[in-house]
């Protein structure tokens, strides 16, 4: 068996296999060896079956079978071994003058086209200028965050007031046929209503200002305008044993509770950040204002990196690419994208795949190493960036653990980690090694360049290029 690659230029290639019979006669056999052990054709005992009716039944398609995977076998093997740097994956060449006939070529050569990454030159210096964003906090968007946290903590505590329409008010209800008591009427206890949920005015009006040990007479349905939901759960009951109109109820009043925002005390400050993180009210707020700010970080690399591929893909204009095959095996790898659309997509595609190639050679010529403590540590950093959304700041480490545990039991997840750590090593390299001009700004100011920055930069087409990046199978 021999391989080589025959260059058409500096990145289009062809990688020619010829294979001689002794190359896959062997494995043939074999194969058919055991197609005659498993046979069981009528007339012959199963094993007995002459290798020649093997031979004739299965010989073709075995035939096929073996050399298709010794070729791609070794197909990989040579790009691996010759440390080829190939865009997307080799196309067949299928044309009529390289078709093989295997009743009657003693060699046989197969040919497979491959792109090939261009060489180049990047410069990356102290001449080189990329602009890093500090955002800052607006004043009443930590306000705001810390009257969420008075909320969220805050109790309902027992009053003997009288009730508010925002008050929670607790009691039995009972039965009433007309102005009485229902005899033998079954009690629900523990009913539970809130006055400004309630739709008729009159009957909120009649919650408004009781205390407890009053008793209010309401009709459900028209205290909720027939909405059977609300009834339903008022009455503990479903919706289905409902009918169009219920009778009236006596709403004996038990308890009478309201909602408390949480103090600006050591309690929350603990319940918040964690026991001891933080000691005073202003210390409260650093830290929870360096939490809000750290929820940025992402969306900070993002712009960096892409100011980062801006630059690199102009540097780049000039490098040539094997347009025409990338152009062939994108559309030979889609079954939905047509011509036309991948002219239109191309120049984005093409964006992505130069920087893609420019950070490889970046992690490469300078030995940048992702470690699997590093895969680690971003993970439980998602994890708790992830917890975080929804408030949840001060979680058992336990709890933390374990999810950041699942999130790498997830070999898409731990390849999307991989791919984040690989970045932010070549975020933390550009930053050593380029001119960073540091740049205050405001959070609303922040989002807002986001947004006309993912407009202009067409990000849904960002993953593109990964389908294309260098390999060396």
């Amino acid at each position: 068996m021999k391989s080589t690659l025959n260059k058409t230029n500096d990145v289009n290639g062809t990688i020619v296999i010829e294979l001689e019979k002794e190359d896959y006669q062997e494995k043939v056999e074999k194969s058919l060896n055991q197609y005659r052990q498993r046979a069981n054709i009528p007339g012959f005992r199963q094993g007995k079956v002459p290798k020649g009716v093997i031979r004739k039944m299965y010989g073709k398609a075995v035939l096929v079978d073996e050399i298709n995977k010794i070729v791609s076998d070794e197909l990989g093997n040579f790009i691996r071994e010759n440390k080829l740097k190939i865009l997307g994956e080799p196309i067949a060449d299928d044309s009529e003058e390289k078709q093989v006939d295997l009743e009657k070529d003693e060699t046989m050569s197969f040919y497979f086209d491959v792109a090939l990454t261009p060489e180049f030159e990047l410069t990356l210096d102290k001449e080189t200028e990329l602009t890093w964003y500090n955002v800052k906090l607006e004043e009443d968007l930590l306000d705001k965050q810390m009257d969420g946290y008075r909320q969220n903590y805050g109790t309902y505590d027992s009053v003997e007031e009288e009730a508010k329409d925002t008050d929670l008010i607790k009691g039995t209800l009972t039965e009433m046929d007309g102005a009485q008591v229902k005899e033998e009427a079954e009690a629900i206890e523990n009913a539970i209503l809130m006055p400004s949920y309630v739709k008729d005015e009159t009957t909120r009006n009649s919650f408004i200002g009781a205390k407890v040990g009053d008793s209010v007479v309401l009709n459900p349905m028209t205290a909720y305008d027939n909405n059977k939901a609300e009834v339903a759960s008022l009455l503990q009951t479903t919706k289905e044993t409902l009918g169009d109109a219920t009778p009236d109820y006596r709403f004996e009043i038990k308890e009478v509770t309201r909602y408390k925002e949480a103090e600006m005390n050591q309690e929350l400050f603990d319940k918040v950040l964690g026991e001891g993180v933080a000691t005073s009210e202003e210390e409260f707020k650093e830290k929870v204002a360096a939490e809000l700010t750290r929820q940025f970080k992402p969306s900070v690399d993002h712009l960096f990196i892409h100011q980062a591929k801006d630059l690199i893909v102009e540097k780049m204009k000039d490098v040539t690419f094997p347009d025409a095959f990338l152009k062939r095996w994108l559309l030979e790898t889609s079954d939905e994208r047509t011509p036309e659309q991948l002219e239109e997509d191309y120049p984005r595609i093409l964006e992505d795949l130069k920087f893609h190639i420019a950070k490889q050679k970046i992690v490469e010529e300078n030995e940048l190493k992702v470690e699997y403590q590093d895969i680690e540590a971003l993970a439980a950093e998602v994890a708790k960036a992830q917890f975080a959304q929804y408030g949840m700041t001060n979680l058992p480490a336990d709890v933390l653990q374990n999810y950041t545990k699942s999130l790498l039991e997830k070999e898409e997840t731990v390849q999307n980690l991989v791919e984040r750590a690989t970045e932010d090593k070549v975020i933390d390299w550009l930053k050593a090694n380029v001119s960073v001009m540091e740049k205050e700004i405001y959070s609303k100011e922040f989002n807002e360049l986001m947004g006309e920055h993912s407009h202009t930069h067409h990000e849904e087409v960002a993953d593109e290029a990964e389908t294309a990046e260098p390999s060396e199978e």
